[in-house]
């Protein structure tokens, strides 16, 4: 079998990963069927391209249509498999290998022609030269930025270590603009965005993504946390979209005995197959663990979660996850570009696999849905616990997600969140502690009067099923016969809406409060400003506090003998009533 891994992997190699490739056509070569219709198709496509150029009426941006061209070729597999030509290589490294570079350590966002800082770097250099968020960038090294967006502006910041770079900027309360000379630096974004203790003498690990490093960072992290003795560690993969495999499996080895398998991956060529399985001695393999998941938490994190489940290692608490079980390995293709492919599935201790999408069996519309309830199949922990396959990790602990209030959400898109920081920052020099900060009513009452002239519109669910009902009544040619009850109700709704800040004051204080945290403390101020709101946080300190749950969940006790249940494939509802309040 080997051997004809071998040969498959030679051919293709051949065929598919070199230029020139319909040169191959006149060689006398004897083709099999899949040879013959691959180097068919290549000879149509490099023929439509040529003629395309040669003959279309206006001038074409030849590398644009081939980019073009490849993109909806790839479309039609799956949202992983990507061209990425030369001009895209290095944000493809930033995003998928490391998120180190050359510049001044902050980020910046583009409003109405103008640009601004959003965040700035705990010692970096923008946050030494007291560069703050919500300052307006005007000039780089003497280029105006007026209409410039994201990337441009992105792109005159970053450069080589130790390159100068001149600032122009504009703070909201300095009458004239100011430069900053600053030395550019190599600018790392941890993987671990934080740790510390959290109530009840837990450790918790914060860990944004798996790239290069990762699991260092982890062990360091785990590390120095032993060192305050904790009575369980909390590791939060919320939001996490994964990134690389072998990272995960460091990262699960630091909990799990030596010589276990962690997880496999299958494909259609047998030399793509592999078990990854653990090779050290584990640093903590018996401290209560809890991992943290929601609907955003993938691939990567998603062999952490499912694994240590499988494992009966730790307990899972939050949303369902993702649901992709897919390996990609990349390709490096002539001219500096590169192919990411879908090359496997991947598959944990208990066998089984999470991709929630079916990218196979399409509709006809090409639409994707869930995999369908008759694919779904039962599998085992360590311990006998029933999990499911082809849904993501589903929880131990199921938590709902609440979802912010419209009024929130306008304040957070409409900035002014961000912008009412910028002012409260400007105007107290200090604050207390992030885990003791909060805002006090006259704070909150101040916001309110600061929002007094802003434009923050927004349409509620209730007026949105109101202007639904005035549209089906005028189409039945009803609307006269309700008119008037319906300008009622249309005048109390806006009077309600008129409370809306009062109503939603709690959320809107704990958006409020994270972001004006990070203007004194960056990173930190956010998480521990947040610990209080955190519902997900709460359970999983009050569950390693009680050992008798912590045990019970484990051995698969009542409840936690099954976890989760199949989904229905086109709502991703749960079939049994007691999950009915799982949302995703």
């Amino acid at each position: 079998m080997k051997k004809q891994g071998m040969a498959i992997n030679k051919r293709y190699k051949k065929i598919g990963l070199v230029a020139g490739i319909v040169l191959l056509a006149g060689g006398g070569l004897a083709f099999n069927d899949d040879l013959f219709q691959i180097s068919k198709n290549l000879d149509v496509f490099a023929s439509v391209y040529k003629e395309v150029n040669i003959n279309y009426v206006d001038d074409i941006n030849s590398a644009k249509l081939v980019k073009t061209g490849v993109d909806a070729m790839l479309d039609g597999l799956d949202p992983y498999t990507e061209f990425v030509p030369e001009s895209e290589i290095e944000d493809y490294k930033l995003h998928y290998v490391s998120t180190q570079y050359g510049g001044i350590g902050s980020s910046i966002f583009a409003r109405n022609g103008k640009v601004y800082v959003s965040d700035v770097f705990s010692g970096f250099p923008a946050q030494k030269a007291d560069i703050h968020p919500g300052d307006q960038i005007l000039k780089i090294n003497d280029i105006d930025l007026t209409g410039k967006n994201n990337d441009q502006v992105s792109l005159l910041l970053k450069g080589s270590k130790g390159a100068p770079i001149k600032l122009l900027l504009k703070r909201d309360n300095t009458p004239q603009s100011f430069e900053k000379n600053l030395i550019r630096d190599e600018i790392k974004q941890p993987n671990v965005s934080y740790f510390g203790m959290v109530d009840g003498n837990m450790g918790y690990i914060k860990l944004d993504k798996f790239l290069e490093n990762s699991a260092a960072e982890v062990t360091n992290a785990l590390v120095t946390l032993k060192k305050s003795n904790p009575n369980g560690i909390i590791l939060d993969l919320r939001s996490n979209g994964g990134g690389i495999l072998q990272e995960a499996v460091k990262i699960v080895n630091l909990f799990v005995q030596k010589d276990v398998e962690v997880v496999s991956q299958k494909g259609k060529i047998k030399d793509k197959n592999f078990t990854y399985s653990t090779v050290n001695t584990p640093l903590e393999p018996n401290l209560p663990l809890v991992v943290l998941v929601n609907s955003h938490s993938a691939s990567a994190s998603e062999i952490v979660a499912g694994s240590l489940q499988d494992l009966d290692r730790a307990i899972i608490i939050g949303q369902r996850s993702y649901g992709k079980g897919l390996v990609q390995q990349t390709f490096n293709l002539p001219y500096n570009s590169l192919v990411k492919i879908t090359i496997a599935k991947y598959y944990v201790p208990s066998g089984r696999c999470i991709q929630a999408l079916d990218y196979t069996h399409r509709k006809d519309d090409g639409s994707v849905v869930k995999v369908a309830d008759s694919l779904i199949h039962e599998f085992k922990t360590k311990n006998g616990r029933s999990v499911f396959d082809g849904s993501g990790i589903y929880p131990d602990i199921f938590i709902k997600q609440e979802k912010f209030a419209n009024v929130t959400q306008a304040l957070v898109g409409k900035l002014l969140i961000f912008d009412y920081a910028t002012v409260y920052r400007d105007a107290h020099a200090k604050i207390a502690e992030p885990k003791e900060f909060s805002l006090s009513d006259a704070d909150y009452s101040d916001f309110v009067k600061y929002l007094a002239d802003k434009n923050y519109s927004y349409t509620t669910t209730a007026e949105k099923v109101l202007s639904s009902l005035k549209t089906e009544a005028t189409k039945e040619k009803q609307f006269n016969d309700i008119q008037s009850e319906y300008d009622i109700l249309k005048s109390k709704l806006l009077t309600s809406k008129k409370n809306d800040l009062q109503q939603h004051r709690a959320e809107i204080k704990q958006v409020l409060e994270n972001e004006i945290a990070s203007r004194y403390y960056f990173e930190r101020g956010r998480y521990e400003t947040n610990f209080k709101y955190d519902k997900e946080l709460a359970q999983a300190v009050k569950t390693m506090q009680d050992k008798a749950q912590l045990a019970s969940i484990l051995k698969g006790e009542g409840n936690y003998k099954v976890i989760g249940k199949p989904v229905l494939a086109m709502t991703g509802k749960k079939t049994s009533d007691k999950d009915s309040d799982d949302d995703q």
